[in-house]
């Protein structure tokens, strides 16, 4: 069990959202902390599509209420999660992140090649590498369900 647990999540791809909290949920402590984050370009087309020309005011605040939405959704009661919303490059906000919180284990939801955003697998693979703590990455849903006997039997 993890004591210190960030996730990295989209708030606008509610499937991913839901499959980083429940293992999330999984591998937590009881009295552990989870801390969910997302990443925005301050200039636009970042690492999550919810990006838009607004304000970096009102980007952040609505990943926010979006996050807070996912996890009054698929946390558990008894569950509550620290919220951190940062511009900047995903993979180093994601790493510093981790370093600054001394997370014990950090989760990402990999969309790989076939996601709408190319460099998410060029981040994903930079967090791993890079990251102060272990890193787990799940497979994307869409990728799961061709195989999703298979995974389904483990």
């Amino acid at each position: 069990m993890y004591r210190k647990l960030l996730i990295a999540i989209d708030p606008e791809d509610d499937g991913e959202g839901k499959r980083a909290l429940e293992a999330a949920v999984d591998l937590l402590a009881e009295d552990g902390e989870l801390h969910l984050a997302s990443v925005y370009s301050p200039g636009g087309g970042g690492f999550f599509p919810h990006v838009t020309e607004e304000a970096p005011e009102q980007k952040e605040a609505e990943v926010r209420e979006t996050l807070d939405l996912l996890a009054r959704k698929y946390l558990p009661l008894n569950r509550n999660a620290s919220f951190h919303v940062v511009a900047g490059t995903a993979g180093d906000k994601l790493v510093g992140l981790a370093g600054q919180l001394c997370a014990d284990l950090l989760v990402l939801v990999s969309r790989g090649s076939s996601g709408h955003w190319p460099l998410r697998r060029a981040t994903v693979e930079y967090v791993s590498v890079n990251a102060p703590c272990p890193v787990l990455v799940l497979p994307s849903l869409e990728k799961a369900e061709p195989g999703a006997k298979d995974e389904e039997s483990d």
